[in-house]
């Protein structure tokens, strides 16, 4: 969600840890390509975390020093954010996806995975054809990108990101989807999610990905694995008139 974002049924369990210590088996060098509530807030975590961080967005890096000068990130232009990335994050709106430089990943690190946080917002993003008739929103990213994409924090609060977060175990723990077609890649990410303290639901491929586009069930939902699991069940593939253009 702009101040939100979800997937078929897997708790993910993980080494805990105190949030806002360092806990992971390495630090990663991440990208995020948009710096707005989504984006900064996952700036503002993993860098907080000891992850090597570069943001950047359209209006280039002299506009992110507030956000560098807090977090440590390092802002950097659109076309570098991926340059050695193991991580990248896709946070703009969809009509901006097309604009994107072209071979943006091109400088990313072998295997990285693409997160891809974006939703369709007709309002926003103007009469997107393919999406209308069908096509996941990610599927259409993904196409657009030319790199395989994870779908996730989606339909999480973007406020979320920072208060919400809890050690792995706690009960009634936040769940987020998270789709994709590669194994590895997806495992990345909902590591990287237990890190930030929430817990992950596989919500299948990128093909499923439907199941937490905005207007079902999962789209806000703060539910734990359960609920995560169960909304994504009662999903429906017909796109509701409120999400259409």
């Amino acid at each position: 969600m702009r101040q939100n974002h979800c997937s078929s049924v897997t708790l993910i369990s993980l080494h805990s840890c105190p949030l806002g210590k360092l806990r992971k088996v390495g630090s990663m060098k991440i990208g995020i390509i948009g710096a707005g509530n989504i984006g900064g807030n996952l700036t503002r975590r993993l860098a907080a975390l000891g992850h090597e961080v570069s943001v950047a967005n359209s209006r280039g890096p002299h506009t992110l020093t507030a956000l560098a000068e807090e977090t440590g990130a390092n802002p950097v232009t659109a076309s570098d954010a991926a340059k050695g990335a193991q991580v990248v994050v896709v946070t703009v709106p969809l009509k901006a996806v097309p604009d994107l430089p072209a071979g943006i990943l091109d400088g990313a690190a072998e295997g990285a995975a693409v997160i891809d946080t974006g939703n369709y917002y007709p309002q926003r993003d103007g009469h997107i054809a393919a999406i209308e008739d069908g096509l996941p929103e990610s599927r259409w990213t993904e196409r657009h990108i030319g790199h395989p994409v994870i779908k996730a924090f989606n339909g999480t609060y973007a406020q979320d990101i920072l208060d919400r977060g809890r050690p792995q175990g706690t009960g009634g723990r936040q769940a987020l989807p998270v789709a994709g077609d590669d194994p590895r890649a997806k495992q990345v990410v909902r590591d990287l999610i237990d890190e930030l303290g929430f817990d992950t639901v596989d919500s299948g491929g990128l093909d499923d990905s439907w199941r937490q586009q905005p207007g079902t069930p999962v789209y806000g939902s703060r539910g734990d694995v359960d609920d995560i699991a169960k909304a994504l069940s009662e999903a429906s593939p017909e796109r509701t008139a409120e999400w259409r253009a």
